[in-house]
């Protein structure tokens, strides 16, 4: 069985003014950068206390869900799930255009973007941050190549082998990530290297959430339906790494309950916290985890395409929760410089700071999602990245399949 690819063939006025409203967000975002280069970070809410600010968990939630939006790709080229094998070049594109957004992000909040050249030409292999230079370039490089092996019939004897590399690097760049905030012993909320298993599950799911959303989207614009036994698998998929990411970070805190250090900070975050705590119980276990599982876990859920989606639409939300909540949060709370000792002082020393983010950094949040969506959508219309019908997706077919365009 042979499954052919296409383009989006969608025109007129709805596309150009979705094109226009991505373009003015990009737009406004190159604008908060000149305003933060010209007048400095103090125009944003961050201090010397709070270092990473809003767009760090635009762009985190996107590097991390740039690695999950692999995850349909890798079942059918690694795991063998071939009936999946026609949505792998449009997972290949979602995990470049995420990736791509969330960089563009912390390049820009870099206050001085051309010392990115530095970041490129000047190492510290003792730096996890020089670790993530080459995991982010080497991903963006094998997904690519592993694209061109699934859409050029010639090279389709090597899309296993390229599948298999392109998913052990995706482990590893998101091990890298968690590892950014593992590695940082000073800070209680940290220093943990559960944080590195933890961040795989949640690029599971956030990656899975954002594909499902896009793939509603896509079938809602090509007037064609999705089958309801395509529905049912991506929802039970969906169950287990929602049910991952919330075993381990049942794991993590119970771990840091356990060790006298970090007690101080569990008590904060999971009841002194005010909106951190909130957060984290309404907005990251109820919103973006306890309750998408209920509701994929209806019997019916193939036929339920409003549900599926908006159980999607749930989990990003939460990542977003969950990253404010593990880089504000875990800033917020005070450095304790002598265990066993109350310290106070005119630093803030003992203090939980506050952070009230600005304009300019939700503009360049924004324009991160913006970025992602465009790649999507112009890549989506130029070139080849969809199955011709959607009848066939879901439906077991052999090892054999040939994609062409």
């Amino acid at each position: 069985m042979k499954v052919s690819l296409r383009s989006l063939n969608i025109q007129g006025t709805g596309y150009m003014v979705w094109l226009g409203v991505l373009m003015l967000l990009v737009a406004l975002g190159l604008g908060a950068v000149w305003r933060m280069e010209h007048y400095g970070h103090v125009v944003t809410g961050m201090t010397n206390q709070i270092v990473w600010g809003l767009p760090h968990v635009f762009a985190v939630f996107l590097v991390v869900a740039a690695s999950g939006a692999l995850n349909v790709a890798s079942m059918a080229s690694v795991f063998g799930k071939t009936e999946f094998k026609p949505l792998a070049p449009l997972s290949g594109l979602l995990a470049l255009a995420l990736l791509i957004g969330g960089l563009s992000v912390l390049m820009l909040d870099l206050g001085r973007p051309e010392r990115l050249i530095v970041a490129m030409t000047h190492f510290n292999f003792k730096s996890i941050f020089t670790w993530n230079i080459f995991l982010y370039t080497g991903f963006m490089a094998l997904v690519a190549l592993y694209l061109w092996t699934l859409m050029e019939r010639r090279m389709n004897s090597f899309t296993p082998a390229a599948g298999m590399v392109a998913f052990i690097w995706r482990m590893a760049l998101t091990t890298g990530t968690g590892s950014i905030f593992g590695f940082l012993v000073a800070r209680q909320a940290y220093d943990s290297a559960l944080l590195a298993p933890l961040f795989i599950a949640l690029s599971l799911s956030y990656g899975f959430a954002v594909f499902g959303l896009t793939l509603t989207w896509i079938s809602r614009l090509s007037a064609q339906a999705l089958q309801d036994v395509l529905i049912a698998k991506l929802a039970r998929l969906q169950v287990i790494f929602i049910a991952a990411t919330l075993y381990f970070l049942l794991v993590y805190h119970l771990t840091n309950l356990y060790f006298a250090k970090h007690q101080a900070f569990e008590l904060f975050l999971l009841v002194e916290g005010g909106i951190y705590t909130g957060m984290f119980w309404l907005g990251q276990v109820l919103f973006g985890g306890i309750a998408p599982m209920v509701l994929l876990m209806h019997p019916r859920i193939g036929q339920l395409r409003a549900r599926f989606a908006l159980s999607a639409g749930l989990v990003v939300l939460g990542g977003f929760f969950q990253m404010y909540v593990t880089i504000i949060g875990g800033q917020a709370f005070p450095i304790v410089l002598f265990p066993g000792r109350e310290v106070s002082s005119s630093f803030y020393d003992g203090v939980v700071h506050s952070y009230a983010p600005t304009w300019p950094e939700w503009m360049l949040g924004f324009a991160g999602l913006a970025i992602t969506a465009l790649i999507v959508t112009l890549a989506l219309r130029v070139l080849c990245f969809l199955p011709a019908r959607f009848d066939q997706i879901g439906v077991q077919v052999e090892d054999s399949v040939a994609l062409r365009a």
